[in-house]
This record gives structure tokens, sequence and C-alpha cells, in this order.
């Protein structure tokens, strides 16, 4: 398997994880390259992982992962995504009681997302066992790849939620849902894309 090949499968991997990281820069009252960096790192290191960990794995787990993977990820997307709706009809509450907005990341919610979004590369970590595909140069690629769209994704949506804030909280949240959804009804077989 070549670059390009590698190349387009961490694009492919990588777009649950860009969708969520323009979902937290929609939250950002101003673009912090920091957090957006940290974001970065947690979708690029869990995409790069999860394949590490499925190609150690081989087929020995996948029979018991593979079933329930798409209920795992979309269980933590409706919650991450039902949080964000509470806390954005909350916040709008907090505000007009002149209480200011926490910008701090929730490193436990940010565990949960990097998981969520990554437990497809689980089982792209399987086949690459099958096909003898150098893992080091695969994880270096998807990781590197995610990482870069996560950020680009942080940058996005903070450009989009500067000016839309509450609505965008929400239409973040919103998005998170339907992406669990998504992730659900592919693997059921519902639909296919």
């Amino acid at each position: 398997m070549g670059f390009v090949e590698l190349f387009l499968i961490g694009v492919g991997l990588s777009m649950d994880a860009f969708a969520v990281s323009i979902c937290k820069g929609l939250g950002m009252k101003r673009l912090n390259m920091g957090q957006a960096l940290v974001i970065g790192l947690f979708f690029g290191g869990f995409q790069a992982l999860m394949p590490l960990i499925g190609w150690a794995l081989g087929t020995q787990l996948a029979d018991f992962i593979t079933p329930i993977d798409h209920w795992i990820a979309f269980i933590l997307l409706a919650l991450i995504g039902g949080k964000m709706l509470l806390d954005a009809f909350r916040e709008g509450d907090e505000e007009d009681a002149g209480e200011p907005k926490d910008a701090r990341l929730d490193f436990k919610e940010l565990l949960m997302l990097a998981i969520a979004t990554s437990i497809d590369a689980l089982a792209v970590g399987i086949t690459f066992a099958f096909l003898g595909v150098n893992i080091v140069v695969a994880i270096a690629v998807i990781g590197v790849t995610t990482f870069v769209l996560s950020v680009v994704g942080v940058a996005v949506g903070h450009a989009f939620g500067a000016r839309y804030e509450k609505g965008a909280t929400i239409a973040g949240g919103i998005v998170l849902i339907l992406i669990g959804c998504k992730i659900l009804l592919e693997h059921l077989g519902f639909i296919a894309l």
C-alpha cells in the first residue's frame, strides 16, 4: 500500500475528528491555538493509536469488537452532543446572570470524543495486519493527517462560532449526535456512505 492510499485512508478516517473539531471551535470566543493543538494531538494521537492496536490484535478480538464498535461511538457522541446542547441553553441563562463563560478544555470529554471518532480506525488496523502494511508509516500518515485537519477544523469552527456563538454551540451538539447516528446506521446497514 503506497503513500497516496494511506493518505486517502487517513483523510477518510479523520473526517469525524474534523467535524468534531469544528464543533469544538464553534464554542471559542477567540481562537486559542494552544487548545487547537491539544485537540489536534488528542484526535491525531488516537487516530494513530487505534490502527496500531488493531494491527497488534489482528483478528484475535475482531469478533468481539466489530459487533459493538458502532454502539460505543454512537453512545459517546450522543452523550457529548446532548451535553453541548444542555450547556448551550444553560450558558444563555448564565450570560443573562452576568457569569463569564468557562473556556477551558474538558480533557475527559476530549478523551471520549477522541475514542469515539477513532474506533473505526481499529478495524482499519486489523485490515493492515492482513495486508502486511508497514504499520509505522501507516500510523504516521494517519496521525499527522488527522492532527492537521483537526487544528484546521477548530479554526474553521471558531470563524463561524465567534459570530453565532449560542446557535453554533447548539448546531455543534446536533452535529455530534448526527455523526453518532450516521456511524450507527452505517454499521447496521441502513445507509451506505
